[in-house]
C-alpha cells in the first residue's frame, strides 16, 4: 500500500472525511489525495516520493514559491525569538504600517488569523458601523465559512437568502441577500427592496471561488455608486487578488477603492493569517476604541508576521506581476490550443496570474455559467496531469495559481503533458 494511501486510510478514523478542509478529499476528482511531504520552489513532493509541479500553491499563498529561504530563514529566527506571547509585537506595527501604505484604501488595519477571520469581522464591523443587519453577497463568491456567509440563492434577481449548510439557521440566512456576480440589476433591485437596511456589500472583486471569473466593465464601479448612494459600505474580499494581482491589489488594478479590505494569504507567507481594515471611521468603532468586539489571542502571530514581511519586501523590491502575467498568458493560450487540438470546448479565464480553465462552450461571468460546465471532463483532466506530475486544484470551481518560483520551462512542460490529459478528457462523459 502507498504510504499516501495508508495516511488517508488513517486519517479517515480520526478526522472528519479524513482531511482539514473539504476539497482535500479530492472528491471532485476522484482518487486518493497525495500527502505531501515537502515543497521546494514550484514543486511538491508527496510521501511516496513522487513529485509534482503545483500549480495548487497552498491556494495562492505561496506567491515566492515553497520553502524560499528567506522566508524560511525568518521564521526560524522568530521562532527562536519565541513564538506567541498574547501581547503586542513591533513586527505586527510594521505589518499593519506595509498594508497601509501598499493598499489605497487602507488607512488603519487589524491583523486576525484566517480569511474566514477576516471577513467575517469585516461583516460584524459594517453592521456595527451602519447601524443595519442585513448584507449583500454573491452567488459563488466565497467569504469563508462564518454562518451569514453561506448563504446563497437561485439565479436571477436578487432573493433573500437561504441556508446552504446545516447548521445555519434560517434566521441568520435572513439577513444575507444573494445576488448574481456581474448583474448591477440584481444588486439595483436588492437596495430598491430594502435599501435602508443593508449594511454591506462584500464581493470577491475577481471571483475566484466558482473558478476565476474576472468583473465586468462597470461591475465594481456600480457597485461602488449603490453603496455609495445608499449609505451601505463596500467591502472587497481580497483574500485571493491581495498582493496577487499586483502591490495594491485589485483595488489598485480596477481604480475602485471600498471602505473595508480583507486580506490573507499571501501576507502571512504560507503561514495563517488574514487582516481586515479600510477607513480609519470605520476602523475606529472597534474595540478598544469603539463599541464593536473582535478578539484574537494568536492574532499578529510573530512567526507568521515575520513570514508576511520577508515576502511582502521581497514583493516590494522586485515586483514580479510583469512576468507573472505574461507566463499565465503563455499558459492559458498553450492550454485553450491543447483542448481545442483534442476537440474538447474549453473557455479559459484569466486576470493577471490568476485563471482557470472551465469546460464549457460558452462565456463564464456568472456563477450558474460555471456550474453548467462539465465537471466530469475536469475531473480526468486532474487525474491525468496528477499521473504526468502535474499538481492542479482538486475542483472544477478553483483557480489555479502562478508563483514566481514557476519558470518557462515548468510553463512548456505543462502545455505538453496538458495536451495528452486533454485527448483523455475528450473521452470523458
Amino acid at each position: 500500500m502507498r504510504s499516501s494511501d495508508e495516511l488517508f486510510d488513517r486519517a479517515q478514523r480520526v478526522i472528519p472525511g479524513g482531511v482539514n478542509s473539504p476539497v482535500r478529499a479530492y472528491r471532485a476528482v476522484g482518487g486518493t489525495p497525495p500527502f505531501i511531504a515537502s515543497g521546494s520552489g514550484s514543486t511538491v513532493t508527496d510521501v511516496d516520493g513522487n513529485d509534482y509541479l503545483d500549480y495548487v500553491q497552498s491556494w495562492g499563498a505561496m506567491i515566492l514559491g515553497h520553502a524560499h529561504p528567506r522566508v524560511v530563514e525568518a521564521v526560524a529566527a522568530a521562532a527562536g525569538r519565541g513564538s506567541s506571547f498574547g501581547a503586542s509585537t513591533p513586527g505586527e506595527v510594521e505589518l499593519a504600517e506595509r498594508l497601509c501604505a501598499a493598499v489605497p484604501s487602507i488607512e488603519k488595519v487589524r491583523l486576525v488569523s484566517s480569511g474566514t477571520e477576516a471577513t467575517m469581522s469585516a461583516v460584524r464591523l459594517a453592521r456595527g458601523f451602519t447601524g443595519r443587519a442585513k448584507v449583500l453577497k454573491f452567488a459563488g463568491c466565497y467569504h469563508g465559512h462564518a454562518d451569514g456567509l453561506l448563504a446563497r440563492a437561485g439565479s436571477g434577481v436578487a432573493t433573500f437568502g437561504l441556508p446552504a449548510s446545516p447548521g445555519v439557521t434560517p434566521a441568520q440566512a435572513a439577513d444575507t441577500i444573494v445576488a448574481a456576480f456581474n448583474d448591477l440589476d440584481a444588486v439595483t433591485a436588492a437596495f430598491a427592496a430594502a435599501g435602508d437596511e443593508i449594511a454591506c456589500v462584500i464581493v470577491e472583486p475577481v471571483a475566484a471561488n466558482m473558478g476565476v471569473v474576472p468583473p465586468a466593465v462597470g461591475f465594481l464601479e456600480g457597485l461602488r455608486k449603490q453603496t455609495d448612494a445608499a449609505g451601505a459600505l463596500l467591502i472587497f474580499d481580497e483574500v485571493i487578488t491581495g498582493f496577487r494581482l499586483g502591490l495594491g491589489g485589485a483595488q489598485a488594478r480596477f481604480g475602485i477603492e471600498p471602505d473595508l479590505t480583507c486580506l490573507g494569504k499571501i501576507i502571512g507567507g504560507g503561514l495563517p493569517v488574514g487582516a481586515f481594515g479600510g477607513r480609519a471611521d470605520v476602523m475606529s468603532a472597534l474595540a478598544p476604541d469603539g463599541p464593536v468586539y473582535q478578539a484574537g489571542t494568536l492574532s499578529g502571530n510573530p512567526l507568521a508576521v515575520a513570514a508576511g514581511l520577508v515576502t511582502l519586501d521581497i514583493l516590494a523590491q522586485d515586483p514580479p506581476y510583469a512576468r507573472l502575467e505574461q507566463l499565465a498568458a503563455s499558459l492559458c493560450e498553450g492550454l485553450l490550443a491543447g483542448a481545442q487540438a483534442a476537440g474538447v470546448p474549453v473557455t479559459v479565464n484569466r486576470e493577471g496570474s490568476l485563471f482557470s480553465v472551465f469546460f464549457s462552450d460558452e462565456p463564464v461571468a456568472d456563477y450558474d455559467a460555471a456550474s453548467r460546465q462539465n465537471t466530469n471532463r475536469f475531473a480526468t483532466l486532474h487525474r491525468g496531469m496528477l499521473r504526468r506530475g502535474v499538481m492542479l486544484p482538486p475542483s472544477a470551481f478553483e483557480g489555479w495559481f502562478l508563483g514566481v518560483a514557476h519558470t518557462e520551462e515548468d510553463v512548456e512542460r505543462t502545455i505538453e503533458v496538458a495536451g495528452e490529459a486533454f485527448g483523455e478528457s475528450a473521452r470523458a462523459s
